[in-house]
């Protein structure tokens, strides 16, 4: 009985072995070609045709093994399927660089027009920067212009002025000289004698009145001419005697012209005594000559001359 069940056993072991396909090495290569065939991402687009007779092949090359086939059979379907996962693999592979290369043709033709944009704009730029420079250019000459016209037209007013000015220097000389006034370091000076006056008094007598009345009418012509009066005495008498004197003689002139319109700002008035003799004070004719008022004029601008 034991020996019966023995022999059943080691028969079913045999015939098990003898229904396990046999290993193909033709078949895994094929089955692991066409799995990296199907995994690439244009396998679909660039090589489906390729993949679908790759897993037909395999599933026939299966099948062959699964029914005891010969081996041959087996390897000739794998190696037909191992061929067209192969050239799908090929195409996947030119698609790919097709793909490359149009990428790369894309990014030359993207930097291209980049930089012919950056070159458009920076040409742009330029000529609104050359032509900011231009209008720059012409405002600051435009400026210059004017601001030649303007200086020369100022050196026109100065020249004027400075004529207007010598005429008028000319023209009050010339008046100045009318009245008799000479030119000193202290300016023009004009010396009334002692005519003027009474002996020891301030009282302007009539005869006075042309040479006053000359002197205002020059005055008011003149407004921005200013005087200095002066009165001087001979060395009769005390010092306090004769600076009093010689400045009521000032005023006294001083006075006749504000009557005639002469202002008073314009005219001031000192007493020198004897302090400042002409001539001798020890004959009567250079006593007669230190007797006498000076009327110094200013320059046109009012300024007095620095010996004063």
């Amino acid at each position: 009985m034991k020996r019966i069940i023995l022999v059943g056993v080691a028969a079913s072991v045999l015939a098990a072995c003898a229904s396990v396909p046999q290993r193909s090495d033709q078949l895994e290569q094929a089955r692991a070609e066409i799995d990296t065939l199907a995994q690439a991402p244009l396998a679909q687009q660039a090589a489906g045709r390729d993949l679908a007779a790759a897993r037909e092949s395999l599933q026939r090359a299966e099948i062959a093994q699964q029914h005891d086939q010969p081996p041959a059979i087996v390897d000739h379907l794998a190696y037909l399927a191992l061929r067209h996962a192969q050239a799908g693999e090929a195409r996947v592979s030119e698609a790919s660089a097709r793909q490359q290369v149009a990428r790369a043709q894309e990014d030359r033709n993207r930097i291209l027009l980049e930089s012919r944009t950056r070159e458009a704009q920076n040409a742009q730029a330029q000529a609104q920067n050359a032509q900011a420079q231009a209008q720059s250019a012409q405002a600051q000459a435009q400026s210059a212009q004017a601001a030649a016209q303007n200086a020369q037209a100022q050196a026109d007013l100065a020249k004027d002025a400075t004529l207007a000015a010598q005429a008028q220097l000319a023209a009050t000389q010339q008046q100045l000289a009318d009245l008799q006034a000479k030119k000193t370091d202290r300016g023009m000076v004009l010396t009334l004698g002692d005519v003027l006056f009474d002996t020891g008094q301030a009282t302007l007598k009539p005869g006075a009145d042309l040479v006053i009345g000359r002197l205002a009418t020059f005055l008011n012509a003149n407004p921005q001419t200013k005087i200095m009066i002066e009165g001087h005495t001979d060395s009769r008498g005390s010092d306090a005697y004769n600076e009093e004197l010689s400045e009521q003689r000032a005023r006294a002139v001083a006075d006749a012209l504000t009557a005639r319109g002469v202002s008073a700002d314009s005219v001031r008035t000192l007493g020198r005594g004897k302090a400042y003799p002409v001539a001798s004070n020890d004959t009567p004719e250079g006593r007669q000559q230190n007797r006498r008022v000076e009327i110094i004029f200013s320059d046109p601008s009012g300024q007095f001359a620095q010996a004063n």
